[in-house]
């Protein structure tokens, strides 16, 4: 029985009083990768916004099926490279979710990020500057700060943008093995070798959502 981790119904958002989204009808389900693919200002990252709870609706609901917020996992450009926090530090934000931003965390919470940057291969790097890493490296903490959060809905933008082979197969292998571990996974792409890998496609096209076969 396929498990629906979120629904989506009759949702309309966008900017400046301009709906992006018209009406997107959807349910993300558990245990499997969904490529999310279109055109530059087709509404991928609106899209991901409203699921994160973080971009307002203007009409319709979403229906999330479980007690945990979402992870999100933003394109490396959205982090600033002032920001002064080191690898560890940063996944490590990846805990407030459960523990809170200003509580200690406890043993379990290390051992989570610690397992997550070894998850990543980016162990090494955990007394690094975020700001002084490669865009592959910068990704891939990005990403272990979203499983930090162990989330049964994990959302990616565009997370293999530009980066080379080994930082996409790293990523997609990590994917792949939330998917097998029960959650939902919706990955924002204009990789069409990111989008065929994936169990579902959904296509975003003049603020509506329809089933896709391929890239």
């Amino acid at each position: 029985m396929t498990t629906t981790r979120v629904h989506l119904d009759a949702v309309h958002a966008g900017y400046d009083g301009d709906d992006i989204l018209r009406g997107v009808n959807a349910d993300l389900h558990a245990g499997a990768v969904t490529a999310l693919v279109g055109d530059n200002g087709s509404g991928k990252s609106t899209l991901l916004g409203v699921l994160a709870g973080t971009h307002p609706l203007r009409s319709g609901r979403v229906r999330h099926h479980g007690p945990q917020r979402p992870a999100f996992v933003p394109q490396r450009s959205a982090v600033p490279d002032a920001l002064p926090l080191t690898v560890v530090q940063t996944v490590r934000m990846g805990r407030w979710a459960r523990r809170g931003a200003w509580r200690r965390l406890r043993r379990e919470d290390h051992e989570a990020v610690a397992h997550c940057l070894a998850r990543l291969d980016i162990a090494d790097l955990a007394g690094r500057a975020l700001n002084t890493l490669s865009g592959g490296q910068r990704q891939r903490v990005l990403v272990a700060q979203g499983l930090a959060q162990e989330a049964e809905l994990l959302l990616l933008d565009e997370p293999s943008t530009g980066l080379d082979t080994d930082a996409r197969s790293a990523i997609a292998h990590v994917l792949a093995e939330e998917r097998d571990r029960g959650r939902a996974v919706l990955v924002a792409t204009h990789a069409a070798e990111e989008a065929r890998g994936a169990d579902r496609i959904l296509r975003l096209h003049g603020g509506r959502l329809s089933e896709g076969t391929t890239p």
